[in-house]
């Protein structure tokens, strides 16, 4: 049996778990092939390589597939696990359709880019498998609506690669709020800065041979080939993504809805403005939601309060007795004017976690739901979809949150869902 960590251990291996960087004790322990979760990852470049890394290190997981539609990133992933793992017998796969039909793989990883993430998530469940899917949840509003249904039908395990969730930091910062030490939250300002690249021209060229682009677009609508699309730059295209706005939002809403859970979702407000170059996400976006009983704003410069400026992602709770100031790895408590990094009355409630990773594998041999499981973070991505809707529409929106659709807004509503290319509609 693993002993114990003490707290200054915890402190280390949750404050690195928070940048990525899970270390696990026990590292080295054997455990039976019998016992071993056989785990494939789909989407290598990138997020993907920490995906395999990190599980690839996992004493209780064999790493047996790998799937990437870039031939250069599948054959770098594959000797970065030879390297790890020399006597590795994983097979490679170009189309991860091939890779779910495996009857003896348990789970699968997928870091792919947004667009394809429920899709690959859905026909996994299908298929048996228990999914790690990298953030965001999903392109769509119905994309993770068909996904928490389709979960359930097959009773499957999934947690969303929100990394920091594992770290201390906001485990505190959840049982301080929920313990009411600031008192009853009633408004909440998110930031995030960082403008997006500039893009473009775009250089319209024949693929690479290495790359299947066909398959990269998949469900999304088709464009001729330009590297300022592919790959990292994806996500600052409004047909793959959402830009800073969707890329960061997660990271940083998880402590709110961990902390007060919002309910009633009423109004949606947004501003921002077009990038320069040929992506259309936008440069900036502000967001103003309001919640049965709390307010939420989310901006992309730091909120005129109180050591904000120092922080370039950051959570501001405001309530009736006091306010919390946090980031992924830091806390300020301000009551009575009294600033405290922590409140020692408060006991310890939450359970730490093991490491973002290892909670997942653990998930799967218990059958119980991980911590950031799929109920729980469709709820806390959902606004961000709404968001964008705003944006792009340039006008207030009203939300029916129990029927989970605009007020009185077709054109709003239209935009829940995306028509999938004919041949790329799998499920």
């Amino acid at each position: 049996m693993t002993a114990p960590l003490n707290r200054r251990e915890f402190l280390k291996q949750s404050s690195a778990a928070a940048l990525g960087l899970t270390i696990l004790p026990g590292l080295k322990r054997k455990v039976a092939p019998s016992d071993r979760l056989r785990v494939a990852h789909i989407g290598l470049n990138g997020m993907g390589t920490n995906h395999l890394n990190w599980f690839a290190n996992l004493p209780e997981v064999e790493v047996v597939g790998l799937c990437d539609v870039d031939e250069t990133h599948l054959n770098k992933a594959l000797a970065t696990l030879r390297t790890l793992h020399p006597d590795t017998t994983a097979k490679t796969y170009a189309d991860f359709r091939y890779l779910l039909d495996r009857p003896d793989i348990d789970a699968i990883t997928c870091a792919t880019p947004d667009h394809w993430h429920a899709q690959i998530a859905i026909m996994a469940f299908q298929a048996g498998k228990d999914v790690y899917g990298e953030k965001p949840l999903s392109f769509s509003v119905r994309e993770g609506q068909q996904m928490l249904k389709t979960l359930n039908r097959y009773d499957r395990i999934f947690q969303l690669g929100t990394q920091i969730h594992a770290g201390d930091n906001y485990h505190r910062v959840a049982e301080i709020i929920q313990a009411g030490s600031i008192g009853k939250v009633h408004t909440v300002r998110l930031w995030k800065t960082g403008f997006p690249p500039v893009l473009g021209p775009a250089r319209y060229q024949t693929p690479p041979a290495t790359l299947n682009w066909e398959m990269w677009q998949g469900p999304a609508p088709v464009s001729l080939y330009t590297p300022e699309r592919c790959h990292v730059n994806y996500r600052y295209f409004l047909d793959y993504s959402g830009g800073v706005f969707q890329d960061f939002w997660c990271h940083i809403a998880d402590i709110v809805w961990w902390s007060v859970n919002p309910t009633g979702l009423k109004t949606i407000r947004a501003k921002g403005e077009a990038p320069e170059g040929i992506a259309d996400a936008p440069k900036w976006i502000d967001v103003d939601y309001e919640f049965d009983g709390l307010n939420l704003h989310w901006t992309s410069t730091p909120p005129n309060v109180p050591g904000a400026e120092k922080r370039h992602i950051g959570a501001y709770f405001e309530g009736d007795k006091g306010t919390l100031l946090c980031d992924y790895n830091t806390r300020e408590i301000t009551i009575n004017g009294v600033m405290m990094a922590d409140v020692p009355d408060v006991p310890i409630t939450l359970e730490r976690s093991p490491g973002h990773q290892q909670n997942f594998v653990n998930a799967v041999k218990s059958r119980k739901q991980p911590e950031s499981n799929l109920a729980y973070v469709r709820q806390m991505t959902l606004p961000m979809h709404l968001g964008l809707i705003a944006y792009r529409l340039g006008q207030p929106l009203e939300w029916n949150a129990r029927k989970e659709k605009f007020r009185h807004n077709p054109e709003a509503n239209a935009y829940l869902s995306r028509t999938y290319r004919k041949e790329w509609n799998l499920m």
